[in-house]
């Protein structure tokens, strides 16, 4: 039995193996490149709805932004239509202010005064006349002071008689309006 030779049994053997061991790469391979594939698939439909669900955010945020600009606009139509109430307000309140103006006008001048100009701005009332006697423009001024509409009377230019050429003094001063629907709101 010495003359027995195992080597082409075992070469073949080695073959096998090597075949079995290349099988066994190749499949591994594919196996790998599949799920590579399939890996490469669930990241590209994650992606991809991630996509969608940014698309529709940003149509949702387009959405949005354009209702804030509406409110942005009912907020500043709101804010002019409040300013003009208040305006339509203030006149509303000031209307009887322009009749007891008149009114303390007249019953605050003494005789002797005559009025030749009064200009009103805002609360401000610029009042020119002239009076037989700087006297009787010391008494307007003191009606003025106790009206209940007039208030702060103050002597701006009087000219006297001798200066004039009239026989009169000219005189200009200034008082102020009182709202006495303000001051009893307040």
């Amino acid at each position: 039995m010495a003359h027995i030779n195992l080597l082409p049994w075992r070469e073949t053997l080695r073959k096998k193996r090597q075949r079995e061991f290349g099988v066994a790469v190749g499949g591994m391979l594919i196996i790998t490149l599949l799920l590579l594939f399939l890996s490469h698939l669930h990241i590209a439909g994650m992606i991809s709805n991630q996509n969608k669900r940014n698309s529709f955010l940003e149509k949702e945020i387009a959405t949005v932004e354009e209702k804030i600009l509406e409110i942005k606009n009912l907020e500043s139509t709101k804010a002019k239509l409040l300013a003009r109430m208040e305006v339509i307000q203030e006149l509303q309140s000031s209307r009887p202010g322009v009749v007891h103006l008149f009114q303390e006008l007249v019953e605050t001048v003494p005789e002797g005064v005559y009025l030749t100009q009064v200009a009103q701005s805002g609360k401000n009332i610029q009042i020119e006349g002239r009076a037989q006697s700087n006297a009787r423009v010391s008494a307007y001024m003191r009606n003025i002071e106790a009206s209940e509409w007039l208030g702060a009377p103050k002597l701006l230019v009087i000219e006297t008689k001798d200066k004039t050429g009239t026989g009169l003094s000219h005189f200009r001063m200034s008082a102020q309006q009182i709202n006495k629907t303000e001051e009893d709101a307040q």
